[in-house]
């Protein structure tokens, strides 16, 4: 799909915030809520993470635009990759490669050796696709955010 249509990656605007909360409310659904308590999922919808996230730091995201629409967005900091959404319904389209393409770039840059993110051990999928770009597990501890008793693995990359 992704390699037959046009994708725009792309500053975030403020008028993309109500978009990246769906995004994020989306990838909270198909990913994470089966890996959860009903607490945290509850803890979750009640205080409006999406919300307080975008409100917080989504002028910073670049997004991916395909038909107008914003289906995906990659957040970093230094050189930590705080996270990359992309719309269920686009997938393993390619969009996600070119956000991460995008953000390594940018932490390169920046001047930074490596590239490190979290994911959760449970998330095979997404280790698989940071694999393929030659992330490397770094290290394991307990995923507190959640409080689920899930276990999030720090991954490297190193970039140049």
């Amino acid at each position: 799909m992704a390699s037959t249509i046009d994708i725009l990656i792309r500053q975030a605007r403020a008028d993309d915030a109500a978009a990246l909360k769906a995004i994020l409310r989306d990838t909270f659904e198909s990913t994470w809520l089966p890996q959860l308590t009903a607490e945290a999922a509850r803890a979750f919808l009640s205080e409006d993470r999406p919300a307080a996230y975008v409100g917080e730091r989504g002028l910073m995201f670049l997004v991916a635009e395909v038909g107008g629409e914003v289906v995906g967005f990659v957040d970093w900091d230094g050189d930590f990759v705080n996270a990359l959404h992309v719309r269920s319904s686009h997938a393993r389209t390619g969009l996600g490669g070119r956000l991460m393409d995008r953000a390594e770039a940018g932490i390169a840059e920046a001047g930074f050796a490596t590239a490190r993110l979290e994911t959760d051990t449970f998330n095979l999928r997404s280790q698989a696709f940071y694999a393929a770009r030659d992330y490397v597990e770094a290290d394991r501890y307990p995923d507190e955010e959640w409080s689920s008793g899930l276990t999030t693995l720090l991954l490297v990359k190193a970039l140049g």
